[in-house]
């Protein structure tokens, strides 16, 4: 039966070939957000669809159900095998490649009748796509630039999809009976966007239960190595896992050396040697070896060699360990610092909840604010809001917060789409009438790079705009965000006091750590937020904090951690 990730790439292949072929945005909006969300969902599909609850599904409605149904009931579907007779299925591979959009593909496909990435390189290098209408020669060396940079791409898997299969692996690793400790290793414990395998590490003097127990774990389909140390697996959907055995005293050195990074790991080595001693993932030896120095914990790895714990998150070689010898590291954010949720979606447009139950919701986990910020009128597929659409909202968010009292606020907000024309989807009179305006890219983002990052700072200089949503609007691994120039995206939040939104979504994580903490340096406000179409959804916050604490952000980076009073204040402010 087909998982949620084979599933996922099948609605992402639809909406490709649905592209290619010309069908209208909505329905291929429609088939990425159901390829979006099944992605991200916390549980399988078929359990919804064995409960007969596929509609339950964020963004899954009648049509999109009825496919799911079909694909688990005979593990294809017609109407992608008529597609794909329509348009060469090859082709879908051709939108990974930068600057290449479904319409120049249709174009190159028709008029030279190639369907490969090879044959779509040997073309280009020919000189045979300059004289293609709308091309030329710059085109053609940016297409080129595209399918080198596109080799150059591993398959890793999403952290949404890595991290709640490593806390399963590892939930059923500490029921095995002498096990002290099992955490997280390599690139999910630094909480990157993309992991490749799962490491993880488990401390017991006797590794043969826990061999046992990780190579007959529910799902593994091949067992490619067993062994006293170390042992692999394999799962149905591809996904690798490993696991290694150590005795307690040496579980903090092992840990520290899995968890990395590898620059930041040599820096350790290199204060080792400074104070006598080599580090290694067994223990600190003396240089002149006599005797040995186990730590049980990191913290006493890091104590050893003179520096307070760093974070995981921050092991890049970011300067995090001359921080560290300073005692200067960021006290980071955590999920309970965060008291608002400015991008929330219910019933209104594609969301699953009423208005209400979202935010009992939410209220239930801690949050004092929610701002409901459903899709405006252009974004057809989402059930996008007319102006007098809101205006019933508008009553009815009065009757939910007389409902709530205090327990949480409701804000009347928007996800204001930024058109392909660089304009926004309602007049700035109506904006200015809303608690929050959310800006936010879905369409169009293969567009020039000088018109996509203008649509963006048209958004920015709009004094209205309170948030930019996921600013490049990139779908992980499926979809490279679009190619702004994130230099003078930057300067105009600077310069206008705008927010940049590191959406908590795991297929997004947008802003991405690295220009989060650009940000940072530069003073402009950061907000993390959920995304949310459903109570589930609200429990992705975690993924977003991950996110801001590889960006070294503190709670006072953070708008959604301010007091009510300020975050209003600061709205009010911004008109």
């Amino acid at each position: 039966m087909m998982n949620n990730r084979q599933l996922a790439d099948t609605f992402t292949l639809i909406a490709n070939l649905s592209e290619i072929k010309g069908e209208i945005i909505y329905k291929t909006l429609a088939y990425r957000k159901a390829a979006e969300n099944l992605a991200g969902l916390g549980r399988e599909a078929s359990e919804y669809w064995k409960e007969g609850k596929l509609e339950e599904i964020p963004g899954v409605g009648k049509a999109i159900a009825e496919k799911i149904d079909e694909l688990l009931s005979t593990g294809k579907l017609q109407f992608l095998e008529k597609l794909k007779k329509e348009v060469p299925e090859d082709l879908a591979t051709w939108l990974q490649v930068p600057g290449l959009g479904p319409k120049k593909i249709a174009l190159i496909w028709k008029t030279l009748n190639i369907t490969t990435l090879a044959q779509l390189e040997a073309a280009a290098k020919k000189g045979k796509l300059r004289d293609l209408p709308g091309m030329g020669e710059k085109s053609e060396t940016a297409i080129l630039a595209g399918i080198e940079s596109l080799s150059r791409r591993s398959g890793r898997i999403p952290l949404g999809r890595a991290y709640p299969l490593a806390q399963e692996i590892i939930g059923q690793l500490k029921k095995v009976k002498g096990v002290v400790a099992a955490e997280p290793a390599g690139s999910l414990r630094r909480m990157r966007s993309t992991i490749g395998d799962i490491d993880i590490l488990v401390a017991a003097k006797d590794s043969k239960p826990v061999m046992d127990a990780f190579t007959n774990l529910s799902g593994v389909v091949r067992v490619l190595g067993k062994g006293e140390t170390k042992s692999s697996i394999e799962f149905g959907d591809g996904v690798r896992a490993q696991v290694w055995v150590h005795p307690p005293e040496k579980f903090g050195t092992a840990l520290q050396y899995a968890t990395g990074s590898k620059d930041h790991n040599v820096q350790l080595r290199q204060l080792a040697l400074d104070k006598g001693l080599s580090l290694s993932e067994h223990s600190l030896t003396k240089v002149n070896g006599k005797g040995e120095i186990f730590c049980a914990t990191e913290e006493e790895v890091y104590q050893t060699l003179g520096l307070s714990w760093i974070p995981p998150e921050l092991r890049e070689d970011h300067g995090e360990v001359q921080a560290a010898k300073q005692n200067k590291l960021p006290k980071l954010i955590e999920v309970k610092d965060i008291k608002a949720d400015l991008q929330v979606h219910s019933n209104w447009s594609d969301g699953k909840l009423t208005m209400l139950e979202m935010a009992q919701a939410a209220a239930k986990r801690g949050i004092k604010v929610i701002a409901f910020t459903d899709h405006s009128v252009s974004l057809g597929v989402t059930g996008g809001l007319s102006m007098e659409d809101h205006k019933k909202q508008a009553a009815e968010i009065k009757k939910t917060q007389d409902k709530l009292g205090d327990s949480i606020l409701i804000l009347h907000a928007t996800e204001v789409e930024i058109k392909a024309d660089g304009t926004l989807d309602y007049p700035d009179k109506f904006l200015a009438s809303l608690d929050l305006v959310l800006a936010s890219l879905h369409t169009s983002l293969r567009q020039p790079r000088e018109k996509v990052t203008q649509r963006v700072i048209n958004a920015i200089r709009n004094p209205h705009v309170d948030i930019i949503g996921h600013p490049t609007g990139r779908l992980i691994p499926d979809r490279e965000g679009a190619d702004l120039d994130m230099d003078a995206v930057l300067k105009a939040a600077s310069e206008t006091g705008v927010a940049l939104e590191i959406n908590a979504h795991p297929a997004r994580l947008d802003l991405d750590d690295m220009y989060a903490r650009r940000a940072k340096e530069m003073g402009i406000p950061i907000s993390i937020n959920t995304d949310s179409h459903s109570e589930a959804d609200l429990d992705m916050l975690f993924y977003g904090v991950a996110t801001a604490r590889r960006a070294w952000l503190t709670k006072e980076d953070v708008i959604n951690c301010w007091s009510t009073k300020k975050l209003l204040d600061w709205l009010k402010k911004r008109g």
